[in-house]
């Protein structure tokens, strides 16, 4: 149940909070005061998209708050509880809607997402305006309305499990049956690729290392002469580094005999010796194994050229060895996938043989309910609507089956299935005896449809799991005696939940336990909405406004009064 609702800096909305309570809250005002501007508000807050043109003129953001109070059990309450919310304690929801288009939503105090928001609030409040007698002309709706009057949500449920598990077997079976009809083109591919890589006889990092050794068999000549003439600086030429630094060596010793400190000196000098010793042989040792050899480059190279070749097909949007062997891998695999295909069909097939048949028994069953209910419903609404000034209207919810393509497993007795079931439902109306039934949604004048609403409403209001159950524009084509009527059912409506009904018409609105006005002013060059609970007097004045005209005389103020108290 809604309990608070505060709204700050929206649209023509500067500060506005209202309490609400149970039974029939009603809410008037002139036309344009801002009664739609607070449905709005609610609406955001049970999940509605958001823009920035929602932010009041001059200000950087609108703040939008609401606190239900919600009811032990209920779905919304385990909802809560699974997201990790303690729903005994309400559920305050918060957004923020920035000029910027960076919106915020607040659950319980937690930043959440709009996913989240429209999750839990999906069976808190009902809002029945032009947009829900809209949606009633959508005849993908109908067959929505008439499960949830018969309480057929586990076995829509239980049917939609099994076609979705049908789904994927058809799909798989479908695609080994198209990999039959080419299997030997395809194992031939297979083959033909796998023995390729097979005779490449690739080795890891191969790659690598032959283009190392390209660049030193293209480099040999230079390479050698480089080598051969760092040794003879180094070791072999007279005048060398080694010859000059065994000169060095005996000139320090030579001085030792003077100075015994430079002995150590002589030993460091006669270890970079050998040092340069150790080195010319590794460079002779390097240079003796250099090949200038055309006939190995030419066989690096080739090599390197088929490696490439192979990176190319096999080796992925990298063109690595890596990615060849995976390939590799993956052909093994495929090939021997392809080769047990048939075991592969005859399996699958057997399957969805017994899944086939859980979901038919599942959908016939739901399809024999909802014949059931389809008569019971249509006498309901009938009477509903008998009772709303509707006395000749004939009502019926016609089931019809698609005829099924030829799709293995997507049918049921010959007949299309998806996962609500293999019916399609339409509501047929005729409002005047010796009509013939009609779709609803070709002759429904907007009086007639806001009635039907209303009928539905009162039909599901045991079963309806809502907690508040919000009227907008329900006297939309109706007015006197019909008025009255409609003003009784929605109060009949307020014994299963919190209503509130948004309306210009007095039979309405005279009914109602708590009366709101919302009005609209203009201080300092600036609209505001403001709303006011009203007192006993205060709503014989509004009552006496919605009825009278342009002068409210003594007379209409007695009838007002004289309204109220009848109820």
């Amino acid at each position: 149940m809604l309990q608070e609702l505060s709204i700050r800096n929206f649209a023509i909305i500067d500060d506005l909070n209202i309490s609400f309570s149970e039974g029939l809250t009603v809410l008037s005002g002139e036309t344009g005061a801002g009664k739609s501007i607070i449905l709005n508000a609610v609406n955001l807050l049970l999940g509605s998209r958001a823009t920035s043109k929602m932010v009041r003129t001059g200000t950087e953001f609108a703040e939008l708050e609401a606190f239900f109070h919600i009811t032990k059990g209920s779905d919304v309450y385990q909802l809560m509880e699974e997201h990790g919310y303690d729903p005994s304690e309400g559920l305050i929801i918060r957004r923020i809607i920035s000029g910027n288009d960076r919106h915020r939503i607040y659950i319980n105090g937690r930043i959440g997402t709009i996913q989240l928001l429209t999750s839990i609030t999906q069976n808190l409040a009902s809002i029945s305006g032009q947009h829900a007698f809209q949606g009633l002309l959508k005849e993908d709706q109908h067959l929505s309305i008439l499960d949830q009057f018969d309480n057929l949500r586990n076995l829509r449920e239980g049917v939609s499990i099994a076609y979705k598990e049908i789904v994927p077997l058809i799909n798989k079976l479908k695609e080994l049956k198209d990999l039959q009809k080419r299997q030997s083109e395809h194992i031939e591919l297979l083959t033909f690729q796998k023995k390729e890589i097979e005779e490449a006889t690739l080795v890891a990092l191969e790659d690598e290392d032959l283009e190392k050794e390209k660049t030193k068999l293209r480099n040999s000549e230079t390479l050698y002469q480089a080598v051969h003439s760092s040794i003879q600086e180094i070791y072999s030429h007279p005048g060398s580094v080694f010859e000059k630094l065994v000169n060095v060596k005996k000139e320090i010793e030579k001085s030792a005999r003077l100075d015994f400190d430079l002995d150590t000196r002589s030993q460091e000098i006669e270890d970079i010796i050998f040092r340069v010793e150790d080195t010319a042989s590794e460079l002779r040792e390097y240079r003796n194994n250099i090949r200038i050899d055309e006939g190995r480059l030419e066989t690096v190279e080739e090599r390197l050229d088929l490696l490439q070749k192979l990176k190319r097909k096999y080796g992925g949007t990298e063109a690595t060895l890596d990615n060849i062997f995976s390939y590799y891998n993956e052909i093994c695999t495929e090939l021997n996938d392809v080769k047990n295909i048939s075991s592969n069909i005859d399996d699958i097939s057997e399957k969805l043989k017994k899944k086939h048949s859980k979901l038919s028994d599942k959908a016939l069953k739901l399809s024999k309910k909802r014949a059931h209910a389809a008569k019971i419903f249509s006498d309901k609404i009938a009477e509903e609507l008998s009772s709303l000034e509707m006395p000749d209207t004939s009502f019926e919810v016609l089931l019809t089956q698609e005829k099924a393509i030829d799709e293995e497993g997507l049918n049921v007795s010959g007949y299309k299935i998806d996962e609500t079931g293999m019916d399609n439902a339409v509501f047929m109306i005729s409002p005047n005896i010796g009509e013939a039934l009609k779709p609803l949604s070709k002759i429904a004048s907007g009086g007639e449809l806001s009635r039907v609403v209303l009928a539905m409403k009162a039909i599901l209001a045991e079963k309806d799991s809502v907690g508040t159950v919000i009227f907008d524009e329900v006297d939309a084509g109706i007015g006197g005696g019909i008025a009255e009527v409609v003003g009784k059912k929605i109060t009949s409506l307020s014994n299963y939940h919190q209503v509130i009904c948004i309306t210009h018409l007095p039979q309405i609105a005279k009914f109602g336990n708590h009366h709101f006005k919302i009005s609209k002013k203009v201080e300092d060059g600036r609209t505001s909405t403001s709303i006011s609970p009203l007192d006993k007097e205060k709503r014989v004045e509004e009552i006496a406004r919605m009825l009278g005209g342009i002068e409210i005389t003594d007379a209409t103020f007695n009838h007002a009064r004289e309204m109220i108290e009848n109820c």
